[in-house]
């Protein structure tokens, strides 16, 4: 077998040289001349179409030619020809991988992305690349251009999302909250739709949101869609001298020379308030209360006469002025006047200043003492009717009783409540309007039906609103109650009404409490915490949230909320 071999090639080149010489005398290559075909009209020593350059190794990748540009997942291979004893290029099928493919019609490969041209875009764009993201092991795949619709987050800013790149698995690593992902990345799908999933938590999803820069237009439709507030920005005095005043006074967190002040406020208004309690005391009510008993021990120290014998010897008057009461209602009063005139000449804006309930509050509790010691002072000048000043001071003195919402300010649960209520307006107005409704319905119902007793207690139907209001509160005095069985049928039904129409709103109202506990809760919960840093990549120039932050990039939008008592605090 092996002479046949043999004669067979002997055979093979004596027809190819009978070939050459009818073709005429073959040229030799040159020294360092590729062998190959030489080109029509070529130059002598020019390489032959199809050769490989001496630069390019054998099995090395080329760019695809026009022709087939636009049919994905080409490429060419040089690849050695055993049999012709040269090297031709052969259009092979496969995926193009970086270091594979080259040239002016490849554009460079981004980081973590795969390479997946569509038939229709042209070669130079990279809109089609596969990103890989990797949220805490749970792998994602979107297109470049799908993150691309907001180039000012993170994500969607390549420099910004390079950084979080693994290069070992070619894909962008995030350590954050894994279901969280799935809202942040169909807001990039949907084209700038952000919903919170069911079953996260709002404080974590909005940590997510913060860290991902989604935006503040983003956190405003979120805000709206989970009617959660925004903290309250309240600005900081400009000089440092009101500044440390403001804080002192208005935010008790902010040291402990300001708890200490807030202890000591806020046991001046228990004391205010016992005061004002004890003094209504019959062992210590002064007869200035009285006007007939006032009148009398203004007219001398001996007025009253027994059987027309000599004056019986009373009790002398005792001046305000030396009331035990008076006195320490004069020293809480300072106290009070002394803060509010600090808090008013610290503040950084009077008409916000003016503006707060609180500020008015305080007002509304010193405005009574110096009314009601300007009318005694007149009183005993004698200036004024005594029975008027009277009527004067029950009135201020009534208004005494607002000093007890001055401990709002240093309660956590107090402002809760208000802001319990203050959400609840349209559900307490409706319980309200169900309630009179129904007092004049049945008022009137159990008039009618009572009108023909003689020993009836409803003469009218305004009378008969104390009644109803009762009955449908569920309290029942009993001070009034229906004797005719049609009046015993009204009231039943209107006992049942009632705990129809208040029960309806007040879930509402208790959701609403719920709400806003625990959101104060989880607040200060979440200040005992703080999210690990998911930067792998060397320090960075600032992190917020451990996220990231660029130079020139703006911050990160703050929190969507702060919980009562909470507010942020800036300097203007």
């Amino acid at each position: 077998m092996r002479h046949t071999h043999t004669e067979t090639r002997r055979a093979a080149e004596q027809r190819s040289q009978e070939m050459g010489d009818r073709k005429g005398p073959r040229r030799r290559n040159e020294p360092g001349e590729t062998p190959g075909r030489r080109r029509p009209g070529g130059r002598a020593g020019a390489p032959a179409e199809g050769a490989r350059p001496p630069s390019a190794p054998p099995g090395s990748r080329r760019p695809l030619p026009r022709s087939l540009a636009a049919r994905p997942g080409y490429f060419y291979a040089w690849t050695p020809d055993t049999r012709l004893g040269r090297q031709r290029r052969r259009p092979r099928r496969g995926r193009a991988g970086p270091g594979r493919a080259s040239g002016p019609h490849v554009r460079p490969r981004v980081a973590g992305a795969a390479r997946a041209m569509e038939p229709g875009c042209p070669p130079p764009c990279g809109c089609c690349e596969r990103v890989v993201l990797n949220v805490a092991g749970l792998r994602f795949e979107t297109r470049a251009r799908t993150l691309g619709r907001f180039p000012d987050t993170l994500l969607g800013d390549p420099v910004r999302r390079s950084r979080f790149y693994d290069g070992a698995r070619r894909e962008y690593f995030f350590d954050r909250h894994r279901p969280s992902f799935d809202a942040v990345l169909y807001y990039y799908q949907s084209g700038g739709r952000l919903r919170r999933p069911a079953h996260v938590p709002l404080d974590v999803f909005l940590e997510e949101v913060a860290f991902y820069g989604l935006g503040g237009a983003a956190l405003a439709r979120l805000r709206e869609d989970e009617g959660c507030p925004l903290p309250t920005e309240r600005p900081l005095p400009r000089h440092a001298f009101a500044r440390q005043l403001w804080l002192l006074f208005e935010f008790p967190e902010s040291s402990q020379a300001a708890r200490v002040l807030a202890v000591v406020s806020v046991l001046v208004i228990l004391v205010s308030i016992v005061v004002f309690c004890l003094e209504t005391l019959p062992d210590f009510r002064d007869d200035r209360d009285n006007p007939g008993l006032a009148a009398v021990a203004a007219a001398g120290p001996f007025p009253a006469r027994l059987n027309g014998s000599s004056p019986v010897p009373g009790p002398p008057p005792r001046l305000p002025f030396d009331d035990p009461f008076f006195v320490v209602e004069t020293l809480c009063i300072c106290w009070f006047s002394f803060e509010l005139l600090v808090r008013l000449a610290a503040c950084p804006s009077k008409t916000a200043f003016f503006k707060n309930v609180m500020n008015l509050i305080d007002f509304v509790a010193i405005l009574p003492y110096f009314v009601a010691l300007g009318t005694e002072l007149a009183r005993q000048r004698g200036v004024g009717q005594p029975a008027m000043s009277l009527a004067i001071l029950r009135v201020i003195r009534l208004v005494r009783v607002f000093r007890i919402f001055k401990l709002s300010r240093h309660s956590k649960g107090l402002q809760i409540l208000g802001q319990t209520l203050r959400a609840s307006m349209r559900e307490l107005g409706l319980l309200i309007f169900f309630l009179f409704l129904g007092v004049v319905l049945f008022s009137s119902a159990v008039y009618f039906a009572e009108v023909d007793r003689a020993d009836s207690h409803f003469t009218s139907i305004p009378e008969s609103f104390w009644w109803a209001v009762v009955t449908m509160t569920t309290v029942g005095y009993g001070d009034m109650a229906p004797v005719t069985v049609g009046g015993k049928i009204v009231g039943s039904l209107c006992a049942i009404a009632g705990v129809l129409t208040i029960s309806l709103p007040v879930p509402v109202i208790v959701s609403n409490f719920s709400y806003f506990y625990h959101r104060e809760t989880d607040d200060e919960e979440a200040g005992m915490y703080s999210h690990v840093d998911t930067q792998p990549c060397g320090p960075l120039e600032g992190k917020v949230n451990g996220g990231l932050v660029d130079p020139e990039v703006s911050e990160l939008p703050p929190p969507l909320w702060a919980p009562p008592g909470k507010h942020m605090v800036t300097e203007v």
